[in-house]
């Protein structure tokens, strides 16, 4: 199959799209500058160097394209629509990347019981009813002739498939324990993500490749862990002290508002039964914990 692939240059992308040759797919990558072009090359993909503005590319790629992954700006609602209009009618394969901050509860490190399904979907906080108004986009346009579907990850641990890059929430917690000397989470830490390793989710894209029905919403994850646990692990592995806890102001200087307040100080429990049930999918890796301890330093 010719799959075109945005953020073909990041951690989740990079590494979906290393999957794909891997599994004899052709692929096109979309890339910012000829250095991403040259490291994706020697992986064995196609770059096309351009952004996600740049809406008659992307229409292009799509059209010459058999399917579309979109793994770059969950956010973007422009590219979005290029690929879209683009696919329309086509009945080709689109699978968007989403993210599990879409319930997301900013609860400053606290807990929470609530889990979320993917049938039963909560209103979306302020901070989030953009994405979620492109993922419910992508969705209706399974009535327009696209084999849409949008792959919610969560957590995702593991180390990139292809590219040299970094996931997005661990890799924060590491960075800061080694910068201070001190692992910190947000507030008590007690707040709890769903987690899944790449491993599986670059697993999960190649089964929605062939596997689709479309206008599906799929979670991705295959544990959950709280945040004390993950930052006990860290601290562990670096022959640091116990984990600290940290006001979510000096958190937000760190981080930054989104990723302190959703990335890491918030709940994300969710539950996927679609990609288990529709696709067939059965992730190997299920301990965040123990991956942090023996792997990621």
């Amino acid at each position: 199959m010719n799959v075109f692939i945005t953020g073909a240059a990041g951690f989740i992308g990079g590494s979906i799209a290393t999957g794909l040759v891997r599994a004899g797919h052709k692929v096109t990558g979309l890339v910012r500058s000829a250095e991403q072009a040259n490291e994706l090359s020697a992986l064995g993909i196609a770059p096309i160097i351009g952004t996600l503005d740049d809406s008659a590319l992307l229409a292009e790629q799509a059209r010459a394209a058999d399917a579309v992954i979109n793994a770059a700006s969950s956010d973007h609602r422009g590219a979005v629509q290029a690929l879209l209009d683009a696919l329309r009618g086509s009945n080709k394969v689109f699978l968007h990347t989403s993210g599990s901050s879409i319930v997301g509860d900013a609860s400053g490190g606290k807990s929470s019981d609530v889990v979320y399904y993917e049938d039963n979907l909560p209103e979306p906080t302020v901070d989030k009813a953009a994405r979620v108004a492109i993922d419910n986009l992508i969705l209706a346009a399974a009535k327009d002739g696209v084999n849409s579907a949008v792959i919610c990850n969560t957590l995702i641990y593991g180390h990139s498939l292809g590219v040299d890059r970094d996931s997005v929430q661990l890799p924060r917690l590491l960075k800061q324990a080694r910068k201070t000397g001190v692992v910190r989470h947000v507030g008590p830490g007690r707040n709890i993500w769903s987690n899944v390793h790449i491993e599986d989710v670059v697993t999960l894209y190649l089964l929605a490749l062939t596997k689709n029905i479309p206008g599906t919403f799929y979670f991705v994850e295959s544990s959950e862990a709280s945040f004390i646990d993950m930052t006990t692990a860290i601290a562990q592995a670096l022959n640091l002290g116990e984990p600290q806890d940290w006001p979510l102001k000096e958190a937000e200087a760190e981080w930054g508002y989104e990723m302190a307040n959703y990335g890491l100080g918030s709940n994300s429990r969710v539950r996927g039964k679609h990609a288990r049930e529709l696709l067939g999918w059965a992730p190997k890796r299920t301990s965040v914990v123990e991956w942090i301890r023996d792997e990621m330093v």
